[in-house]
């Protein structure tokens, strides 16, 4: 008895916006490890970057409490931010048990 071939629906790809795309790749560089260690990040901007999608983001960081922005002469946007209150507080270990090794 053959089985029969399942047919593959064909997958809908959803354009994103030039905003989305631009706040996805900051998103990323805020979110990577080192950024977080060291509380900054400069963020550059490219040449896929549009002057409409660049304004409307840097507009939405500039009113993001807790963010200071710095821009430079390059174009770039340094972006620094303090340690937030839950990233104050000592993680405690309750009924911790010794590493079995």
């Amino acid at each position: 008895m053959a089985i029969p071939k399942q047919q593959s629906k064909p997958v809908e790809q959803q354009e994103i916006s030039g905003v989305e795309r631009l706040g996805l790749r900051i998103s990323s560089m805020i979110n990577h490890p080192v950024a977080q260690i060291q509380r900054w990040v400069t963020i550059h901007r490219l040449d896929t970057d549009g002057d409409r999608e660049w304004e409307e983001v840097m507009e939405l960081l500039s009113e993001t409490d807790g963010i200071d922005m710095t821009f430079s002469d390059d174009g770039a946007v340094t972006l620094r931010w303090e340690m937030s209150l839950e990233e104050e507080r000592p993680v405690e270990l309750v009924n911790a048990e010794p590493a079995p090794f």
